[in-house]
């Protein structure tokens, strides 16, 4: 198949219209429409139809239409790689993150790596795992850090390379001086007439305390670890806090789950190709963090 006819076919697909995908590719609408028979012939199949509301993709086109966009996003990738090269940004390194992560872990990492290359400037976004995984696949982010369920099956992030860090576990989170505090560890069944805070209503804490036999009433959906530790710090919540936070959180009391164990795998989200001069030694230093945080559970 001659690429540049499949990138046509994509711009077609995704407006459903000849005449669109040419304004977008600057060529005119015979041309376009030329291309993608020509790509049809290639193959031996029909990739489109057309129907009173516009174009429809046939079962042929949609599976050529999940290749396409992968060659596009590689595409992407290596002319921002190329770019980023071409330009001497070795010493600039982009990193994502999901809050929790940039609430400490991250930045422990990254003032590692400084101590050993003070050049490196950083640059840090926000995005949940979906977002992060599409910006390092498209070259915007060098790196992203996720992490997922450890109970969940979840197949390779398309696109990506994913290098594991840590398995976390969750601890409950208590004001000081609440009732329960002083305890070694803490049923979260205990905890069922508390008022919760948490970042989605059916996340992984909400899950957990469902298995615990009981809903949580949410008196706060929030991301933001300042507005979480304030609402406990208040005596207004509890929650269930990750190891991550052990750092940011040191002023709350937090104890360990005693009647189940609740974790997820931390990982690093890489680009295929060329990377970041500074990935592996941003990599180092992401382990040994990582590393000293599983060795001080103990």
């Amino acid at each position: 198949m001659d690429v540049k006819r499949v990138l046509t076919f994509r711009a077609v697909a995704h407006h459903h219209s000849f005449s669109r995908a040419a304004r977008e590719l600057a060529l005119s609408q015979p041309s376009v429409s030329a291309q993608v028979a020509q790509l049809e012939r290639e193959i031996g199949a029909q990739l489109l139809e057309r129907r009173p509301g516009g174009l429809r993709l046939t079962h042929e086109g949609k599976i050529l239409l999940e290749h396409a966009n992968a060659i596009a996003e590689r595409f992407e990738l290596a002319e921002a790689q190329l770019a980023a090269a071409a330009h001497g940004q070795r010493a600039r390194l982009s990193i994502g993150a999901l809050p929790t992560a940039l609430a400490g872990f991250v930045p422990a990492a990254i003032a590692r790596l400084r101590s050993r290359h003070p050049d490196t400037r950083v640059t840090f976004h926000e995005g949940t795992s979906e977002e992060l995984s599409a910006r390092v696949r498209s070259g915007e982010l060098d790196l992203a850090i996720a992490y997922q369920e450890s109970s969940t099956a979840t197949p390779e992030p398309r696109g990506v390379v994913r290098h594991h860090l840590l398995h976390e576990r969750f601890m409950v989170a208590l004001h000081p001086g609440h009732s329960l505090a002083e305890r070694p560890e803490v049923r979260l069944a205990d905890l069922r007439d508390e008022d919760w805070t948490a970042a989605l209503t059916d996340g992984v804490i909400v899950r957990a305390c469902r298995a615990a036999g009981f809903e949580p009433n949410l008196v706060s959906i929030t991301r933001d670890q300042l507005a979480i530790r304030a609402l406990i710090m208040r005596g207004l919540a509890v929650t269930l806090a990750p190891e991550l936070l052990a750092d940011p959180f040191k002023d709350l009391a937090l104890r360990p789950i005693a009647d189940m164990t609740v974790e997820r795998d931390v990982y690093a989200l890489l680009p295929p190709g060329g990377r970041h001069p500074l990935l592996t030694p941003t990599l180092d230093a992401l382990d040994t963090i990582a590393g000293e945080l599983v060795a001080g559970r103990r």
